[in-house]
């Protein structure tokens, strides 16, 4: 076995604590940290680059959390190779408290800490890979193979994929759990988490929960109690990334790797398989700007990973991998080369100079039609794509930038594309879930797939041609004047166009109105449910620079809804047959969770206040609502073992989206004169069942 990827027999308590310390305000800052803070942290901070906080936000949290972040979490870039000493001084810089060295409680643990009850501690390390006890020994002997015919038709109670089915409608068809007996949800059950940056979300076959977190580890859980299984963790060459999920298919479990490898195990024991390790494309020879951020797509025998490279030359790609071996059989590039179709869409530009269109989020299949959809989102550098060229053979549209990709998964052959907007200046791409569904469109039955992009804009595309059918808008965007009814062509308000002598208000945040967090269409309603930011962002030549056209400095924003009604997030249905809003709840704080859309009647949702709730998915009413100790950020899923339903999400992991929502989200309640709590909750999946309550609950 390669000692890269080896399923754990010992791994150190103090990284699943954290490796936290504690504060005194009696020991003076290290001499070390001003001058570790300007080599490592100042350039992202002074000032801010975009998504990164101020200095003076900084100023405001506490040392540990910044230990932390440099530890395990999204500043661990920075902080490698750092002592702990070094660490704590740069906090203690920061913060203008010091830091006493010296292993504390894991976040959560101890006596009244977080919002609540205190979180348990994490278990001791497993002693071997092999299963702990002979009722584990049990669970996993169970376990059956998944067959093709599982993940086009997967048992009522399990949750197969990132989006539980091929078609990605994020739905479940477990109604033990309704809109009567919500009330009476309760904590079922907690596992700890070791805390850093990932957004992982659980899949739950026969009664076995796999999930992937930080760093690059896996773990088979009982999902019944969260007793640990086994766990695997895999030894990256780089710091662990923000990952989604894994893909389960026979007896395997395919996980994507911090270190651009996507590696094989064994469902039932955690030992690894094989491991492939994914190539660079000419011209890009840097790793480093490549990540695997999606779940892989199981197709047949094909294992299709999508690969980021936002700032890469050349671009992302998607790959077609040997289910048996990991070999690579097929590659799509999501940037034209030279002499293909679209080359001539990057105005001018050589390929060394074409990057972005990376994918984020894992595909869709339809059987009927043997197409594979995905998404590929924007470019950075959008200077040179500013103005159309004067070359009449060339345009500026950067393809496949903001498109819908319908790929055939034997070959990676390109069937067609949509381009939802072409010369994306903003970073509003359109990278999201591509959704699969049936219905009537002007009089006939179409296949449809859908997406929505970070302006919250649905498009509706024929599945079998993409030919444009309809969009529906959010309402909380104010980029796109007037949408061509017959293409689906966007008209852009000129005075949003990035200008270094006009600044503007550019609705939604460059981090979307909706970002990863999956929407979820019910058939029975005919509704899609939608979790929704309501914030902005100021360009002008000041602020933080993302894009590299002129005048796309960044800053922070208030949305005028938001001012309005004090509240930053909603929970917003759209009528797919009318083409038209539905109902819509507002919510307080910014959603960051997944919407799960149940048989049962319930819409769930998780926010950063932080809460989950469950609607009434006919109306948006509140049924009810549990407060957490650590914010959300994952799909919410359900699943069902011996009867028994459960609601499972996780709480606690950093990544970008849920950074951004919760920072935003306390300066808008400062501004309002409102306080705000400190959140301790320990990183963990938490899970709720129907208990004998009638109350809102607390998981804290």
């Amino acid at each position: 076995m390669s000692l890269r990827n080896v399923a754990i027999s010992s791994f150190s308590t103090a990284v699943l604590a954290g490796g936290a310390f504690s504060v005194s305000h009696s020991q003076q800052a290290a001499p070390s940290g001003a001058a570790i803070f300007d080599a490592r942290c100042k350039a992202c901070h002074e000032p801010p680059i975009a998504r990164a906080p101020t200095r003076e936000q900084l100023r405001s949290l506490a040392n540990e959390t910044i230990v932390e972040a440099l530890t395990s979490g999204v500043m661990q870039p920075q902080g490698s190779g750092m002592t702990p000493a070094e660490r704590g001084a740069v906090a203690a810089f920061i913060t203008g408290q010091a830091v006493a060295a010296g292993p504390a409680p894991a976040r959560g643990a101890g006596p009244g800490a977080g919002r609540g009850p205190a979180t348990p501690p994490p278990p001791p390390p497993p002693t071997s890979v092999e299963p702990a006890t002979p009722a584990a020994t049990t669970l996993l002997a169970r376990v059956r193979g998944v067959t093709n015919a599982m993940l086009h038709a997967p048992a009522p109670g399990d949750w197969l994929q990132w989006g539980r089915t091929y078609d990605g409608q994020n739905f479940s068809p477990l109604r033990a759990i309704n809109r009567d007996n919500v009330k009476s949800l309760v904590p079922a059950w907690r596992a700890p988490l070791v805390a850093g940056p990932s957004m992982p979300s659980p899949i739950v076959h026969d009664g076995v929960m796999f999930l992937q977190t930080n760093p690059d580890m896996v773990l088979a859980l009982d999902a019944t109690n969260g007793t640990l299984l086994w766990r695997h963790v895999y030894a990256s060459s780089v710091p662990s990334s923000q990952k989604m999920g894994l893909s389960l298919s026979g007896n395997r479990v395919f996980v994507p790797t911090s270190d651009l490898h996507v590696i094989a195990l064994d469902a039932r024991t955690g030992a690894q398989v094989w491991d492939h390790q994914i190539a660079l494309s000419p011209p890009a020879t840097n790793r480093a700007d490549f990540q695997l951020r999606s779940a892989p797509l199981i197709v047949g025998d094909k294992v299709i990973q999508g690969v980021t490279g936002s700032g890469a030359p050349g671009g992302g790609y998607i790959v077609g991998l040997d289910m048996a071996t990991g070999r690579e059989l097929w590659r799509f590039h999501t940037i034209p080369r030279p002499g293909e179709p679209g080359d001539n869409s990057w105005n001018g530009l050589s390929l060394d100079k074409r990057s972005g269109a990376s994918v984020w989020d894992q595909g869709t299949y339809d059987k009927d039609l043997n197409l594979v959809f995905f998404g590929a989102g924007q470019t950075y550098d959008t200077g040179p794509l500013t103005h159309r060229s004067t070359d009449p053979s060339v345009n500026n549209d950067s393809l496949y930038t903001d498109s819908t990709l319908a790929l055939n998964p034997e070959t990676g052959r390109l069937v067609w594309h949509y381009q939802h907007l072409a010369n994306d200046q903003w970073d509003l791409d359109w990278v999201f879930e591509r959704q699969l569904v049936t219905m009537n469109v002007a009089g006939r039955s179409r296949k449809v797939v859908m997406t929505m992009g970070k302006m919250a804009i649905l498009d509706a595309l024929d599945a079998r041609t993409g030919a444009y059918l309809f969009s529906i808008d959010a309402g909380t965007q104010n980029v796109i004047t007037s949408i061509d009814p017959r293409t689906g062509a966007k008209a852009i308000d000129p005075s949003k166009v990035p200008d270094p002598n006009r600044p503007t208000l550019i609705c939604p945040h460059v981090s979307g109105a909706r970002a990863w967090p999956a929407t979820s269409y019910s058939a029975g309603t005919g509704l899609l449910y939608v979790p929704i930011t309501e914030w902005c962002s100021t360009y002008s030549a000041a602020g933080s620079k993302l894009m590299s056209a002129p005048g796309s400095g960044l800053s922070n924003a208030d949305h005028p809804d938001a001012v309005k009604d004090g509240k930053m997030g909603r929970v917003q249905a759209m009528d797919l047959a009318g083409h038209r809003l539905g109902w819509n709840t507002d919510i307080a704080a910014p959603m960051s969770t997944s919407v799960l859309a149940t048989a049962g009647g319930v819409v769930f949702a998780g926010d950063v206040f932080p809460e989950l709730v469950a609607l009434d998915d006919r109306t948006g009413a509140q049924l009810w609502r549990a407060s957490l100790d650590a914010n959300p950020s994952s799909n919410i899923v359900s699943y069902s073992v011996g009867g028994v339903q459960y609601v499972a999400v996780v709480v606690g992991m950093t990544n970008n989206d849920v950074n951004d929502l919760s920072r935003r989200y306390q300066a808008f309640r400062r501004g309002r004169g409102e306080t705000v709590d400190r959140l301790t909750g320990a990183p963990s999946v938490v899970v709720f069942k129907l208990g004998d309550q009638t109350g809102g609950n607390s998981a804290r």
